[in-house]
C-alpha cells in the first residue's frame, strides 16, 4: 500500500513539536467526557499541523495513557504518598510514567519535556519523574502481583461483570487482550477497478494508508465486520436494507459482494450521519445503494419498503465491548445500566425491521458487543414472542479466541 506523502514544509530539528502539552490538552479535554480521543486526536494534530512521526508519538502517549490509567494512578498513589493533586499536575504525572515506565521513552527527554510541559507542580512532579526512574524496576516488578482491574485498567464493575459471564481465565485473557494497541487494519475495496485482483480483502498497514483512503481503494476496517455481511450473503440483483448504515462501511461490503447489481437501501437517523454516509459510499464507488432517513425505532414503515426486502441487515448500536482494544474510550465511559439501557432500543429496531423482510428473506441482526443481554438473550426473546421467523445461524467472535475485535451476528429467516 501507499504511504502517505509528508507536507512540502517539514518540521526541523529547530522546531520541535510540543507533544507533551498537546498531550495534556487532549487528555485535558477528554476528562470533560464530551469528546472522544480519537476525534481529539484527529482536530489537534490537523490544527498543530502534526504529521509523521511527531502525530505518532502525540497519539501513542495519548492513548496508552488512557488504557493504563488505574495503573497510572497505583503508581501516582505510591510515588507521592497519596499526595492531592490538581487535574492538571495529575495528568502531567501520568504521561510521564507512562513515557517511563510504559514506552520506555528517554529517561532524559520524559523528565525534562512533561515537566517543562505541565506549568505549575513542576518540583513535585519533576521530584517524583525522578524517583520514578530509579525505582522503576521495583515499580514494574510489582505490577503482577496487583488486582486484575488495576494492572489492566478496568472498572472493577465490569471485571465482575465479565467474571459472572465468562469465568477467570477468559476475563482475564480478554482484558489482557484490550491493553494491546490494536493493528491499523483496512479492507481491500474491489470495487475499485485497481483492487479488483487483490490477494487479500483485509491488510494489516504499518501507517495509516492516507493516499488509499482518499482514493477508495481501501476502508478501514477490523476483519470482525465482515462477518455480519457475509452471513447476509446478498447476491448480485437482490433488493436489501442496511437499517443502521452509517458511516458506510458495511454498506460498501454488501455493495461488493452484489457485484454493485441490484438495490441497497441505505439508512440512518440524522442529516450529519447520512452526509458521512454518503461521502463514503461515493469515494468507495458504491452505484447500488440509496440514501433514506429513517429511524426503525419507530414502529410506522417507511413507504420505500415497498414489498419488502430479500436481505436486511441491522446492525445496531451498542455497548462497544467487542472492540475496547480499539476504543479506549469505552471502558472508562461505560456504566453498569449501559449494558442493560440499550437492549430495549435492539428490540425494537429487530421487530420493526423484521415486518420488512419478504418470505424466504433473511435478516442478520448484529452489534460489535460480547454481551449476552444484547446479543443471543435478545434475539431469543424476539423469536419467542413473534411467529413466522426462525434462527438460521449464529456467529460470534470472541477478542483472545479469534484474534480479532468482538462481534455478533444472528440470521433469522422469514418463513
Amino acid at each position: 500500500m501507499s504511504h502517505p506523502r509528508s507536507p512540502s514544509a517539514p518540521r526541523t530539528r529547530s522546531q520541535p513539536a510540543p507533544i507533551r502539552g498537546l498531550a495534556l490538552d487532549v487528555l485535558g479535554e477528554w476528562a470533560k467526557g464530551e469528546r472522544f480521543a480519537s476525534d481529539l486526536l484527529e482536530r489537534i494534530q490537523r490544527d498543530s499541523g502534526l504529521f509523521g512521526s511527531d502525530a505518532g508519538f502525540l497519539r501513542d502517549i495519548v492513548l496508552t495513557t488512557l488504557r493504563n490509567l488505574s495503573l497510572l494512578d497505583h503508581w501516582i498513589t505510591v510515588l507521592t504518598e497519596g499526595k492531592h493533586l490538581d487535574h492538571r499536575s495529575r495528568w502531567g504525572l501520568r504521561i510521564g510514567l507512562c513515557q517511563i515506565l510504559l514506552q520506555k521513552v528517554s529517561e532524559h527527554a520524559a523528565v525534562n519535556e512533561t515537566v517543562a510541559a505541565t506549568g505549575r507542580a513542576r518540583s513535585l512532579i519533576n521530584a517524583v519523574l525522578r524517583r520514578a526512574c530509579r525505582e522503576s524496576a521495583e515499580l514494574l516488578a510489582q505490577v503482577e502481583t496487583l488486582p486484575l482491574e488495576t494492572r489492566t485498567s478496568h472498572p472493577k464493575w465490569l471485571i465482575e461483570h465479565w467474571l459472572g459471564l465468562f469465568g477467570e481465565e477468559k476475563t482475564a485473557a480478554l482484558c489482557a487482550w484490550n491493553q494491546e494497541p490494536a493493528p491499523v487494519c483496512a479492507r481491500v475495496n474491489r470495487l475499485h477497478a485497481e483492487m479488483a485482483d487483490a490477494p487479500e480483502d483485509f491488510i494489516v498497514c504499518e501507517h495509516l494508508p492516507r493516499e488509499d483512503l482518499a482514493a477508495g481503494k481501501v476502508y478501514m476496517q477490523d476483519p470482525s465486520t465482515a462477518a455480519a455481511p457475509r452471513l447476509l450473503d446478498p447476491q448480485p440483483g437482490m433488493r436489501v436494507l442496511d437499517a443502521c448504515a452509517a458511516p458506510g462501511g458495511k454498506t460498501a461490503f454488501l455493495a461488493q459482494l452484489m457485484q454493485n447489481q441490484g438495490e441497497i437501501i441505505a439508512c440512518d437517523v440524522s442529516p450529519p450521519r447520512l452526509r458521512r454516509l454518503n461521502e463514503n459510499l461515493q469515494r468507495l464507488q458504491v452505484a447500488n445503494a440509496r440514501i433514506e432517513e429513517h429511524d426503525w425505532s419507530e414502529d410506522v414503515l417507511p413507504a420505500f419498503v415497498g414489498g419488502g426486502f430479500d436481505r436486511i441487515l441491522l446492525d445496531v448500536p451498542c455497548s462497544n465491548t467487542g472492540v475496547m482494544r480499539r476504543r479506549v474510550d469505552v471502558r472508562w465511559r461505560l456504566e453498569p445500566e449501559d449494558l442493560t439501557t440499550q437492549a430495549a432500543t435492539q428490540e425494537r429496531l429487530l421487530r420493526n425491521s423484521l415486518k420488512a423482510l419478504k418470505p424466504g428473506g433473511v435478516l442478520v441482526y448484529s452489534t460489535c458487543s460480547i454481551e449476552p443481554a444484547e446479543n443471543e438473550r435478545l434475539v431469543a426473546c424476539v423469536l419467542e414472542s413473534v411467529s413466522g421467523f426462525e434462527l438460521v445461524k449464529v456467529s460470534q467472535t470472541f477478542p483472545p479466541q479469534d484474534q480479532m475485535d468482538g462481534a455478533f451476528a444472528s440470521a433469522i429467516r422469514r418463513m
